[in-house]
């Protein structure tokens, strides 16, 4: 690789904190365009808005990823944290899946356990190569043009950065376990990255076929470290957040 994916994505993209009650707009207004519009997993009428949020939006942290040249919002992704009223509070994933694998979770501290959410990247970031761009959602027109081919290159790595957002949100809140309804499509992208999700049931319908799974993060990195240095660094900010190591 001519370029390390760290750098590279770096480049042309941040990942941002959404923080401010704006930044959350943001995250909800592109929720909105990839559940609603593009995908049409969710209801659009029952978010008339133009936002899309749901009741554990208000227990979650977001993250954004922001394409630089064009300051447009590319991909976005949540981290449902554990209710410290109630720690027995069911997480989306338990909600809408059965959990058979009940061994793979006896000895996960639910205080440290939270659910990946809202995964989601634009369609008009997941182009190929040579696939013709079209109007990008909150891109005008004359900034379209500014994306080149070496960007589009970039590409696939913002599903990779989606999960160092989540890395860094975990970090800060003393979470070391995730919780996820999964795609197979997504799984079989992360097992090629050699991240191995542990199954805890079977498919469901749910935004799609998807399955219930659970990751250790300091097992997830440990696989890495050895196999892919590359992206160990991206995952991990090039070692920055040491919570796992």
């Amino acid at each position: 690789m001519p370029q390390e994916m760290l750098e590279a994505f770096n480049q042309y993209f941040e990942m941002v904190p959404a923080l401010s009650d704006d930044l959350k707009n943001e995250v909800y207004k592109l929720r909105f365009q990839v559940y609603c519009k593009e995908t049409e997993f969710e209801d659009p009428l029952k978010h008339q808005s133009g936002f899309e949020y749901d009741e554990f939006d208000d227990q979650s942290i977001h993250y954004l990823i922001r394409h630089r040249k064009t300051n447009s919002y590319a991909a976005t992704t949540r981290l449902i944290l554990p209710n410290k009223k109630d720690l027995d509070r069911p997480f989306p994933a338990e909600l809408h899946s059965t959990i058979d694998n009940t061994e793979a979770l006896k000895d996960v501290p639910r205080s440290q356990l939270a659910e990946i959410s809202r995964f989601c990247v634009s369609k008009d970031f997941k182009q190929r190569k040579y696939d013709k761009i079209d109007s990008l959602t909150g891109i005008q027109e004359e900034s379209i043009k500014l994306i080149t081919e070496d960007e589009k290159r970039t590409f696939p790595h913002i599903t990779i950065a989606l999960i160092a957002c989540q890395i860094i949100m975990s970090e800060k809140h003393d979470i070391h376990y995730w919780f996820g309804v999964v795609e197979p499509a997504l799984l079989r992208f992360l097992s090629a990255l050699g991240i191995q999700v542990t199954s805890i049931g079977p498919i469901i319908d749910y935004h799609g076929k998807r399955k219930p799974g659970i990751v250790k993060i300091s097992a997830l990195l440990d696989g890495i470290v050895q196999k892919n240095p590359p992206l160990w660094r991206m995952l991990t900010n090039d070692g920055e957040f040491g919570l796992y190591l």
